[in-house]
Order: structure tokens, then C-alpha cells, then sequence
């Protein structure tokens, strides 16, 4: 069995994981990318009642779980049906789009308008693999922001190297009332372009990793009322413990590390990230 990170101190205000894989940790998808991080958190065989028991202990109470392809979004909406702290976004993810045929859309839809469903995503653009033609990508971009404004969910932005092209879909279609750009990849400038469009920023492990100035500089000048936090576990783990599993109990050493850079406390920064929650995907 695979030996995972050691929990990190609790936090003495509760927060949530804004994002991470729930599938792909336990096993039951397989990460499609061949990911050795993934592929060692599906041999350390969790269970979803486990992922939670160990996230509540460090006072990570709640997470949502994102899909990225058809089946994802099916098995993520019914995990969120099952466990009361789980909330599910769905979506075809950009190296996917391929597959964002009409009638997965339309499926993609039916599930967004679920109650237990409180985000379309991932979705977005991504320039880094050539999985899916850019053409495929932005018609499927463009077909997930139409969904997000039908249904009244929060859109959640995969953005790969993609920065600008993203800003002008977004501008050009017209973005929905909740944006969230997840795993906040940008520098202080992009951050400041996102604040001006109202987008939330979810920052996670990368954050803390030594060369990542730039991208601690933009969660300084990100405001709170805009800052979430998340894992995207497995993947992206934080310092120290890169090239492991990532997992929702993490999530104390990413908000950690964004509070000191915003020379705030913990609590504080946790209280925030709870109040953005609530603006992007509703109450618990």
C-alpha cells in the first residue's frame, strides 16, 4: 500500500477544499493522463469515507468533487448525493472536448441542474497538450459557459497556458454571475484582470513550491472576498510533500502558506474562503 503525507497541523477554523478528484483518488476512475502522483494515490486504495474522516480531522469539513468527462460527472453528482459534505461540479474537460458532442452536453446540463451539482467544470482552454484542437476546445469552452448561465451554476476554469484566450471567451460570450478560475496559474497581473472581472482565484499546492514568486505575488494582491483554496488532489500537491498523493487533508499547508503571504492569520483567511463558498456555491 502506498504511503501517503503525514496530516499537517489542524486548523482551528474549518474550511473546505474547493477542488479536487474523488474518482480518481479512490480508484474507481483511472487517471487518464498516466500521472504517477494519481496512479499512487489509486494504490494507497481510499475510500471516500476515508478521504473525509481524514480531512475532518484537520479541519477540512467539506470539498467539492469535479468531473472531467461524462462518466466523472455521473459518478461525482451521485457521490455528492451520498455524502452530505460533498458537493460536485461536471463538465468535459478541455483534453477531452473532443467528446463534447451534443448529446453529452445535453447530459452535462441534466446533471448541472441537480441540487447536490453546484458547478459546470472543469472546462476552460488548455494550451500545454495538444490532446484536443484548439477548435474543439473553444467550441466545447464556449458550450459549458451557455450551460453555466442556463442552469445558474458556478463555472469552474481549467486555464493551461491559456491566460488571454480564456479573458477574451469569457468577455466575448459573456461570462456567467460566478467564475472561478481553479488552480490559479496566472501572475499578479492576471490576478489583477480577474479582480476586476468579479473571478474568483482557487489557489493550491503549487503556491508553495520555491520558484512560484510570480504566483504568490498574485495571491497577495487577489482580495480575500475573491481568494478559495483547494488541492485538486491527487494532483499538485504542496511543499514538502511533491511527488506524493495529494488528498483534501492538505489543504492546511496551501492556506498556510496564502495567509502569510497576505500577512493575515489563518482564521481569518479561513473565514473568508467559508463566506466565498457560500457566494459560489451556496450554502452547505
Amino acid at each position: 500500500m502506498t504511503k501517503l503525507p503525514a496530516p499537517p497541523e489542524p486548523l482551528s477554523t474549518p474550511v473546505f477544499d474547493s477542488h479536487c478528484h474523488l474518482d480518481v483518488m479512490v480508484g474507481d476512475r483511472q487517471a487518464s493522463s498516466g500521472d504517477p502522483v494519481a496512479q499512487a494515490a489509486q494504490a494507497a486504495s481510499a475510500s471516500v469515507s476515508g478521504i473525509l474522516d481524514d480531512a475532518r480531522a484537520v479541519g477540512v469539513t467539506r470539498l467539492v468533487t469535479i468531473g472531467y468527462d461524462l462518466p466523472s460527472s455521473r459518478w461525482n453528482a451521485k457521490v455528492a448525493v451520498a455524502h452530505a459534505d460533498v458537493y460536485a461540479g461536471v463538465a468535459i474537460h478541455p483534453n477531452e472536448s473532443h467528446a463534447s458532442t451534443p448529446e453529452a452536453l445535453a447530459e452535462i446540463e441534466e446533471l448541472a441542474g441537480r441540487p447536490e451539482v453546484r458547478a459546470v467544470g472543469e472546462t476552460g482552454l488548455d494550451y500545454f497538450r495538444d490532446w484536443a484542437s484548439r477548435d474543439d476546445q473553444h467550441a466545447s469552452f464556449r458550450a459549458h459557459i451557455e450551460i453555466a448561465k442556463r442552469t445558474g451554476k458556478a463555472l469552474v476554469i481549467h486555464d493551461r497556458d491559456a491566460h488571454d484566450d480564456v479573458l477574451k471567451v469569457l468577455a466575448a460570450e459573456g461570462a456567467p454571475p460566478v467564475v472561478v478560475f481553479h488552480s490559479f496559474s496566472g501572475d499578479a497581473d492576471l490576478a489583477k484582470k480577474c479582480t476586476d472581472a468579479g473571478y474568483f482565484m482557487s489557489f493550491s499546492g503549487p503556491v508553495t513550491y520555491k520558484k512560484n514568486d510570480a504566483l504568490r505575488e498574485a495571491a497577495r494582491v487577489a482580495p480575500a472576498e475573491l481568494l478559495l483554496v483547494e488541492t485538486d488532489a491527487p494532483y499538485l500537491p504542496p511543499v514538502p510533500h511533491r511527488g506524493k498523493p495529494n488528498a483534501p487533508y492538505l489543504v492546511p499547508i496551501t492556506l498556510r502558506c496564502i495567509a502569510e503571504v497576505k500577512g493575515v492569520h489563518p482564521d481569518e483567511l479561513c473565514a473568508a474562503v467559508n463566506a466565498n463558498g457560500v457566494t459560489v456555491f451556496g450554502e452547505w
